[in-house]
């Protein structure tokens, strides 16, 4: 018998189910007459409660639990009857009016959409490339030496100099008030290394031990502190110590406190060539992705199921929430998280999830177990025992298809630059890491 599927708008449809009476009766008894013989009951022995009894107490329960299966069969049953790929969960309702014997439910549920890729050798994707440098092993060697750095104090009548740990109390009043945050003691800072706000910085610099010194410092206006942001607060500081900093010479001992097995310098700065190189080509890798995701959803046209949609948006509240709760926030549960907050971020990952999946699926871009494998190689060189961390991903079904999703992906990446116009261009190594130090 065909299935008639009513059409609603857009994506949305609407099937009408039937079931015989006697067989929702006949399986509510099957299930009470199996129930009877493990139930526990006062007054009875076990596998002695009269089946009525058990009907009394579990028959509402038992009713709804075989409505609700049985139910989902014939929804599942008529769908695939009707060769519908079903987005999320039905919204099913009893219908009045059913034939004598039979009871009638509404669906009401959302297809999948036609996906229509346009011409892909039009679509236009920047691709970038960056080389690791020598300055930039040079400026991470650097950073490696200040994460070791030692400190000396400096004698009474030497003044401040950048590179210098001071140790101050200061007072901070706006129109003669006191403000929350602008009072501390003891309080350590490495000067000309950007810790503090640059008048802060520039007013202890030259000081020596034992001085004080007052002096205005305006707020930025995007400054974190909404109370003094724009404002202009006058400050009292004392310097109380002053000490030189020593960082440790580039040799052995360098080398294998970082953990290089040979120890030598050479070695060193192999090591730190290597983890710039996965670093960049990790985030090359990724903003390559990211371009031509974006050409490749330029040229997709389709229409987003809700259901969808509002179930991605439940898991970016949920994982937010989670957050919060993970910083410590209480009652992270009773917080109201607006979910329009999240609704672009919830359109573009269903949107781009179902261009991909259609991709995949026209262009043949399934991964193999060979790729799943080199990715998994390539993600695990970077530690100290890679053959371990290989079989972290493979004893974890959900952990290898976060893997076969990152493989997919590629391929779809792949499989683009191949179609479209490609523009390549050299991007400097701060450039990537955005202007920060490796």
């Amino acid at each position: 018998m065909a299935v008639s599927v009513e059409t609603l708008e857009k994506l949305e449809r609407k099937i009408t189910l039937t079931l015989p009476v006697e067989t929702i009766r006949n399986e509510v008894n099957a299930r009470l007459r199996k129930l009877a013989r493990s139930v526990r009951m006062d007054g009875f022995r076990p596998g002695k409660v009269p089946l009525s009894v058990v009907a009394q107490q579990y028959g509402n329960s038992v009713q709804y639990q075989v409505m609700n299966d049985k139910v989902g069969e014939a929804f599942l049953s008529a769908a695939n009857e009707a060769q519908l790929r079903v987005a999320g969960q039905p919204t099913i309702t009893e219908k009045d009016g059913a034939p004598e014997g039979e009871v009638a439910f509404d669906a009401v549920f959302e297809v999948l959409p036609d996906v229509k890729i346009g011409d892909l050798s039009t679509a236009e994707v920047e691709k970038i490339s960056v080389e690791v440098s020598d300055d930039a092993i040079e400026r991470t060697l650097d950073i490696l030496r200040k994460q070791r750095r030692t400190f000396a104090q400096r004698p009474k009548d030497a003044p401040t100099e950048n590179g210098d740990r001071v140790t101050v109390d200061f007072i901070g009043k706006l129109d003669g008030e006191p403000f929350d945050g602008g009072k501390a003691e003891d309080f350590q800072f490495i000067v000309g290394e950007a810790q503090m706000l640059p008048a802060f910085e520039d007013a202890v610099r030259g000081m020596k031990a034992g001085e004080s010194k007052t002096f205005p410092l305006a707020f930025p206006d995007d400054y974190p502190g909404k109370e003094v942001a724009g404002k202009t607060a006058d400050f009292m500081a004392t310097v109380k110590k002053i000490e030189s900093t020593h960082l440790p010479p580039v040799d052995e001992q360098l080398a294998k406190s970082l953990g290089v097995k040979d120890g030598t310098v050479e070695a060193l700065r192999a090591d730190i060539r290597n983890n710039l190189a996965r670093e960049v080509k990790a985030r090359v890798g990724a903003r390559n992705k990211q371009a031509v995701m974006d050409a490749l959803l330029a040229k997709a046209e389709l229409d987003l199921p809700k259901s969808s949609v509002q179930a991605e948006l439940n898991r970016l509240v949920e994982a937010a929430r989670a957050n919060l709760k993970a910083r410590g926030l209480k009652d992270v549960d009773k917080l109201p998280i607006p979910e329009d907050n999240f609704r672009p971020q919830a359109e573009q990952r269903v949107r781009l999830g179902l261009v991909l999946a259609e991709l995949v699926r026209s262009a043949d871009l399934q991964a193999t177990p060979e790729q799943i494998r080199a990715q998994i190689e390539d993600l695990a060189a970077g530690y100290e025992k890679p053959a371990e961390v290989v079989r972290y991903y493979y004893d974890d079904k959900r952990r290898l298809a976060d893997v076969e999703v990152l493989v997919l992906e590629n391929n779809v990446a792949d499989y683009v630059l191949g179609q479209a116009k490609v523009t390549e261009r050299e991007l400097g190594f701060d450039d990537l890491m955005g202007q920060q130090p490796a």
